[in-house]
């Protein structure tokens, strides 16, 4: 494996988002393994030859498994425990902030606050620096 090129997990349910996200990864040499629910983040993650995100962006609000339940999923698997997760919600109420840190986020971005390039920007500063 090239390991220049980081992987990372973008879990969320707009479509048009997603492409977005994905194209703006990909030239800051990203590459993005894009999930529309919450049952298709653990799919992914356990498929065979799959090598672990270095980060995960997980939406809240998406069908099957909200945000919050991936979360605590994540935070409960041996195999998952450890990648960090920024949460991105359109919620952004300091409740659900709060819950999503003490559940273990690394960070949490509310949509309406930041550029897709933030977001980049964002997942750079903690990926980034790893090789």
């Amino acid at each position: 494996t090239n390991c220049m090129s980081q992987t990372i997990l973008i879990a969320e349910d707009d479509v048009f988002l997603l492409k977005v996200y994905k194209v703006k990864m990909e030239k800051v040499g990203i590459e993005a393994v894009l999930a529309r629910d919450g049952e298709e983040v653990f799919t992914l993650l356990q498929q065979p030859g799959m090598q672990k995100p270095a980060l995960i962006l997980l939406d809240i609000i998406m069908p099957k498994k909200d945000g919050f339940v991936v979360l605590k999923e994540l935070r409960e698997h041996p195999d998952f425990a450890s990648i960090p997760v920024i949460i991105t919600s359109n919620l952004g109420q300091p409740e659900d902030k709060t819950k999503a840190l003490e559940m273990g986020a690394l960070d949490y971005i509310v949509k309406s606050d930041i550029s897709i390039q933030g977001i980049v920007d964002r997942v750079m500063a903690v990926i980034g620096t790893s090789t």
